[in-house]
């Protein structure tokens, strides 16, 4: 990376890694387990890599993901929150994780409350490409270092949002025109509230 990229780098908020991530929620939830059941971090990634418990091909991949998981639970800065993605049902605990992702990603943050969340304010449930492409065109007028991504990359991170999207059931698929209502569960709304970050209520359908 030459000089100038890398201080327009240093100067934005936004980062283009989750390209090589994804929403992983059942690899942050094993991690979660872990965390939940009292292992040390050193003890948790020797556990998940020793019995390979994300399934993948290699060491590397593996240990590159923990530490994902672990800097995504992190992010929430809230060990009830981290306890609630190991413990409640599924629907509970990828809601949190989605709020993860926000916290962690302000790629994602910003999309979900300033496209989604303005959506359901709207009461505006169409969704399509227009929705998608608008934010990103935004972003690099905004951003001099999103005005340098590739279009690959950005190509790459409208299908990591799109599939976020649809694990959590605001679209059901990525073809899906139409945002559901979604209903957010109490137990990350008292949270967002105690942190006082009701800005990112809008995200999940939340005006009350």
């Amino acid at each position: 990376m030459d000089n100038n990229k890398a201080i327009l780098k240093s100067k934005s908020p936004y980062s283009a890694t989750m390209t090589r991530e994804q929403f992983l929620f059942h690899e942050v939830r094993t991690t979660a387990k872990l965390l939940h059941e009292g292992c040390s971090t050193e003890e948790l990634m020797e556990h998940i890599v020793s019995d390979n418990l994300f399934q993948y091909p290699t060491e590397k991949s593996l240990k590159r993901t923990v530490r994902i998981c672990l800097r995504r639970l992190d992010a929430l800065e809230d060990n009830a929150l981290v306890q609630a993605i190991a413990t409640q049902p599924f629907d509970v605990a990828k809601q949190i994780c989605l709020y993860a992702m926000m916290k962690q990603y302000r790629l994602v943050w910003d999309f979900m409350i300033t496209v989604i969340g303005e959506k359901y304010r709207l009461a505006d449930l169409t969704f399509g490409k227009i929705d998608i492409n608008s934010y990103f065109s935004r972003l690099q007028e905004q951003d001099d270092w999103v005005a340098t991504w590739s279009d690959s990359t950005i190509s790459k991170l409208k299908q990591v949002i799109k599939k976020i999207l649809v694990e959590n059931e605001y679209l059901d698929n990525v073809r899906a025109t139409k945002l559901n209502p979604v209903w957010i569960h109490p137990i990350l709304e008292n949270a967002i509230r105690q942190k006082g970050d009701e800005i990112a209520l809008s995200a999940f359908n939340c005006f009350s």
